[in-house]
């Protein structure tokens, strides 16, 4: 009867573990096993002690009577010094990226060296660039005040001849009563000599 040590699930939906049993090659994984020799638990930290337990004695007998060891327990038994740790064949390409990813990681790797050198030089001219003295920044600024001092007579006579012409707005509709009154007034003065001739006619 040819034997396995190999993992045999158990645990609840998305929180497996692994019974480490010695079974009949031909037995399914999660069917009927010889012997329980040690747990593995996935959920666990990868440095907690309870990952991996190991009955040390009993898979060195197993191994002893010609059991051989799955690629995953070899690992385990290889990790503790009870076997030789296997030899793993190298990947083939299919994990690697394709071209066009690699072509994507080229060029975020340049724009980013790019934003570092250009990130660089302006700290460069930044430190090379004189620092204004007092005296200097005092000068910058009084043009400023001064151009401020030329303004506010400027803004204050605008403001006085804000009602200057807003009395002249008001005025305008008085002006414009009058214009109307005056064609009134002339035909009142052609109105009169008609009557006084209209009289003498009568006498």
């Amino acid at each position: 009867m040819a034997t396995k040590i190999r993992l045999s699930r158990g645990g609840a939906k998305k929180r497996p573990f692994y019974r480490i049993v010695v079974a009949d090659s031909r037995s399914p994984r999660d069917g009927r096993f010889i012997e329980r020799v040690g747990t593995y638990n996935p959920m666990v930290a990868k440095d907690h002690p309870e990952r991996i337990v190991l009955k040390e004695d009993r898979i060195k007998h197993w191994l002893a009577h010609g059991a051989l060891p799955t690629d995953r327990v070899a690992r385990f038994l290889g990790a503790a010094d009870i076997i030789e740790k296997p030899v793993h064949a190298e990947q083939t390409k299919q994990h690697l990226p394709k071209e066009k990813t690699l072509e994507r990681i080229r060029e975020k790797q340049e724009a980013q060296k790019a934003a570092q050198e250009a990130a660089a030089a302006e700290a460069e001219t930044a430190a090379s660039a004189p620092t204004p003295t007092v005296s200097e920044t005092v000068a910058e600024e009084a043009p400023a005040e001064e151009a401020k001092a030329e303004e506010a007579p400027v803004e204050e006579a605008k403001a006085e001849e804000a009602p200057v012409e807003e009395a002249k707005a008001e005025e305008a509709p008085a002006e414009e009563a009058k214009a109307e009154e005056a064609p009134a007034e002339e035909a009142k003065a052609e109105e009169t000599p008609a009557k006084e001739e209209k009289e003498a006619k009568a006498k």
